[in-house]
């Protein structure tokens, strides 16, 4: 079988076994929920509710602030505390509407299309949110889900803008992490020119397992949610990228696939970062993306395995996007698991729930180790963007010492954009950023796999990520 792949990356430790096979628990979110007004890239959402309107899990928040934007949803019934600050997962500054718990989970009402009756019915959500109740346990027949859907026949009485309209009104962006707001992925200057929309369920980040679960437990769900995108474009592909760690879920979609002429799943040798939107493209498609262009313009689209179970959830259901799959991981974890995490719930509060730690971490992560943020404490919250927190008992970066570059290219090979990592991180170092700039410092992808492989632990990914951000501010000043 051939295994689809590209050029450099790296093999770091996995840690997936901590929480591969887990069985999914929902988390109960606590007194307090801070709803970051900016989970998005884009403009900020603009609030729509005053402190002391009480609001419903589920109703609007945060109204989109243009076009490159998304609503921002409660996740729990409670009164308005307030909008004040709070740090996102990057450590600046966000405003937050602060909702005060009443643990009633009183809900807006959806809009299920017709012919979804069966569904709701057989798998239908247990009062106050969760995957898990009396008719939900564990996986699901992904055959028996379709049939209970019949997505072929309801998205045949859907326009494209019906469907992508109710995508834009659920609030859903890229759950991998970017978080790209999902309606303007989807509505690319010329869809004529796609051919393939991309599952990416790769999953390379180490520890992460959110969407490996998804995979292997709601592969009906992520079926007609591939579906519904393919209904925006035309003759395309409809590919789920699953890295070859995951036998369990290639088998299961490729079993729940049988039927499907259109659809099909590309294995995809497992490697860090394979899971890069480049990287994946490039790999599938044999194309090049650089800093300049989009996916669309390679004629990709590319939708998380998260994304795509909201996309479900938002089309067929009427869901906003107020709650994830979140894996807490990591050696400092008592209790390492998926967990579903409403928005809004601070770090301290999942952690406590998954356990707690075993000893206190040296590093805590909003994210994985590789492409994560480092975390100053525990005041956090989870956003729609949050895939994983990570908590390591040790701090292996910071205890080994870095020592003069030797120029042994472990940074180049490694490097998926064939740069040489060492020397553009000099030039930052010298501030010579017109000389990064010609030697194609903005093509990083800030995977990090040249800090993993260099044998003298230099800061290489964070001294790039400066120069790019640095060269960036510029020219935005420069526009002004």
């Amino acid at each position: 079988m051939k295994k689809f792949t590209f050029r450099g990356g790296v093999r770091p430790y996995e840690g997936k076994d901590l929480t591969a096979k887990a069985p999914v628990r929902a988390l109960e979110p606590g007194r307090e929920l801070a709803f970051l007004l900016s989970q998005h890239i884009g403009s900020p959402a603009v609030p729509v509710v005053k402190k002391g309107e009480r609001v419903l899990a589920g109703q609007l928040l945060g109204e989109a602030g243009g076009f490159v934007s998304a609503h921002v949803f409660s996740s729990v019934s409670g009164t308005v505390k307030g909008i004040e600050k709070r740090r996102t997962a990057r450590g600046d500054l966000s405003d937050a509407v602060i909702v005060e718990n009443d643990f009633k989970y009183e809900t807006a009402p959806i809009d299920p299309l017709p012919g979804m009756e069966e569904y709701c019915r057989v798998y239908g959500r247990p009062p106050g949110g969760g995957w898990y109740g009396p008719q939900d346990l564990g996986t699901r027949d992904a055959q028996a889900v379709l049939d209970a859907i019949r997505p072929d026949q309801i998205l045949a009485d859907m326009a494209p803008s019906q469907v992508l309209d109710r995508i834009r009104a659920a609030g859903l962006v890229g759950m991998g992490g970017a978080g790209f707001p999902t309606h303007v992925k989807l509505s690319p200057s010329d869809p004529e020119k796609i051919d393939y929309v991309l599952i990416n369920g790769c999953e390379c980040e180490p520890f992460v397992t959110c969407d490996h679960r998804l995979l292997c437990e709601r592969p009906g769900e992520l079926i007609a949610g591939l579906k519904a995108v393919l209904k925006l474009f035309g003759n395309v592909q409809g590919v789920f990228c699953v890295e070859d760690n995951k036998p369990d879920a290639i088998e299961i979609l490729k079993k729940a696939l049988r039927r499907e002429e259109t659809i099909y799943v590309a294995p995809c040798r497992t490697k860090y970062p394979e899971g890069a939107e480049r990287s994946l493209i490039k790999a599938i498609t044999a194309r090049d993306v650089n800093s300049k262009m989009l996916p669309a313009d390679a004629g990709c689209i590319v939708v998380n395995v998260s994304s795509a179970y909201a996309i479900f959830e938002a089309v067929f259901l009427g869901k906003p996007d107020y709650e994830r799959l979140v894996t807490v991981a990591g050696d400092a974890i008592a209790s390492p698991g998926n967990y579903l995490v409403p928005n809004g719930m601070y770090y301290r509060e999942i952690i406590h729930q998954a356990g707690g730690f075993t000893q206190m971490p040296e590093k805590l992560i909003s994210g994985g180790p590789m492409m994560g943020f480092a975390q100053a404490d525990m005041e956090g919250v989870s956003t729609k963007t949050s895939s994983a927190i990570t908590a390591l008992c040790y701090d292996v970066v910071s205890r080994e010492p870095e020592t003069p570059c030797i120029n042994c290219g472990r940074c180049a090979d490694a490097c998926p954009a064939r740069l040489v990592p060492s020397h553009l991180a000099s030039m930052v170092e010298k501030h010579r950023l017109e000389q990064f700039e010609e030697n194609y410092g903005m093509e990083c992808i800030n995977c990090g796999s040249c800090s993993w492989s260099c044998p003298a632990r230099r800061p290489l990914a964070a001294l790039i990520f400066q120069g790019r951000q640095t060269l960036l501010a510029q020219k935005r000043k420069a526009r002004k």
